[in-house]
């Protein structure tokens, strides 16, 4: 059983189903809605117990309601409760999700708790990440403690993947301990400090970012599938088809999945390929936790054929 230690957030999200985006000022009555469990930290964490991982998640949570449904989803799906820290007088994180008839989203969030993580968390959690196999971070927490959780990763020899969304600029320093860095287009731009629309090849930037010192850049792009970019060049890895219901969390079981695979010894084109297969499986399901496989419907997923 592969070991997986992750830092990042827990969100509840809210999601309402319109038939197009509306205008400033405007109130449009929604035909489905969802609410549930979230974040970015907390969706690749489950993700990655239902593919058959020990996992260990640090979170920061509210004092709350919300995060009392978080504490028991995290112990109804198997995951170890010791580095969920109840942050007093503040809320739990929330994510406001708009989505469209054709999968697409947008959100609004508010971070709350997830927000007030420190180092010195990160330093009780080194334990954890000395006996795992990967450990998985994202940037939905403080910076400061990400980038101390993957130095503590590196200095344990223990493989690191960032995930680096939502998007923002990075310096070098804060990419110096990533293994496995997975943007997707946009976020490719954004660390750079371009904008999210530059029209420079996704393949020259990553060619950037290898420069860093990053030894293995794989880009997600949605309907195209993926790009696993390292010093050796270029493969692109193709997607499976689906019809999306709900894109929401796509990302997230992309990288829970590649994480298991490369834990459990998988190459890393074979570990792109069952991770590409487990984002098409996530937008066929609306709301996140309920589009998360286990390894048996993984197994069984092949998408739209032909």
């Amino acid at each position: 059983m592969p070991r997986i230690a992750v830092i990042g957030s827990y969100v509840v999200s809210l999601t309402v189903r319109v038939p197009r985006k509306p205008v400033m000022g405007e109130a449009l009555i929604g035909d489905l809605f969802d609410m549930g469990p979230g974040g970015k930290g907390t969706n690749q964490a489950i993700a990655a117990a239902r593919l058959g991982a020990q996992v260990d998640l640090l979170t920061c949570i509210g004092d709350d309601p919300f995060a009392d449904s978080a504490e028991q989803l995290y112990v109804g799906e198997g995951i170890g409760t010791d580095h969920i820290l109840r942050i007093s007088g503040t809320n739990t994180g929330v994510g406001m999700v708009t989505l469209l008839p054709s999968g697409e989203n947008s959100i609004v969030g508010h971070l709350g708790a997830n927000l007030l993580m420190l180092p010195h968390h990160v330093d009780e959690f080194e334990p954890v990440i000395s006996r795992s196999d990967i450990l998985m971070a994202q940037l939905e927490v403080p910076l400061d403690s990400v980038t101390r959780a993957l130095e503590l990763g590196r200095m344990h020899n223990v493989l690191t993947i960032l995930n680096p969304a939502p998007g923002q600029t990075l310096q070098p320093d804060a990419l110096a301990h990533v293994d496995v860095l997975t943007p997707n287009e946009s976020e490719t731009r954004i660390l750079l400090g371009l904008p999210p629309d530059d029209p420079t090849s996704t393949e020259d930037l990553a060619g950037r970012l290898l420069e860093l010192g990053i030894e293995t850049i794989i880009v997600t792009r949605g309907e195209e599938g993926s790009l696993i970019i390292t010093a050796r060049g270029i493969e692109a890895v193709p997607p499976t088809r689906v019809k999306a219901l709900d894109v929401t969390g796509a990302g997230d079981s992309f990288n829970a999945a590649l994480a298991v695979g490369l834990a459990e010894g998988q190459d890393l084109r074979a570990a792109v390929k069952q991770a590409n297969r487990a984002g098409a499986y996530t937008t066929t399901h609306l709301g996140v936790i309920d589009g998360l496989p286990t390894r048996a419907e993984l197994s069984a997923f092949r998408g739209l054929m032909g």
